[in-house]
């Protein structure tokens, strides 16, 4: 299993356009469900903590292999929505790793 894991800081002059923003983005990822084979899960959440160094958005994804991943990236839709948003973005980061199940600590 490939966890994806993406956040974006978000243009917008208030923080009413960064939300309408936030709100965007994240339509436009969740309509990408069921449309990509080897996603087993995606989810996107809004920042609720309103500190001035967190991003806006993050986007966690599960793929089932590297391969899978990779083919997301060049999927039409994938490419169709990242079009969309256009310079909506003022910064992205991104972690990609492979994982399993959590272990304690110490096990």
């Amino acid at each position: 299993m490939i966890k994806h894991i993406v956040m974006w800081k978000l243009r917008g002059d208030t923080p009413a356009d960064r939300q309408a923003a936030a709100l965007f983005l994240k339509s436009r990822f969740e309509s990408l469900v069921g449309q990509i084979p080897g996603m087993a899960h995606l989810e996107v959440g809004l920042d609720c903590s309103q500190v001035d160094y967190a991003c806006d958005v993050v986007l966690y994804s599960e793929f089932e292999s590297q391969q899978a991943l990779q083919a997301y990236a060049v999927h039409p839709a994938h490419l169709r929505v990242r079009d969309e948003l256009g310079g909506m973005r003022i910064a992205r980061h991104q972690v990609d790793y492979a994982g399993g199940a959590a272990r304690a600590a110490g096990s």
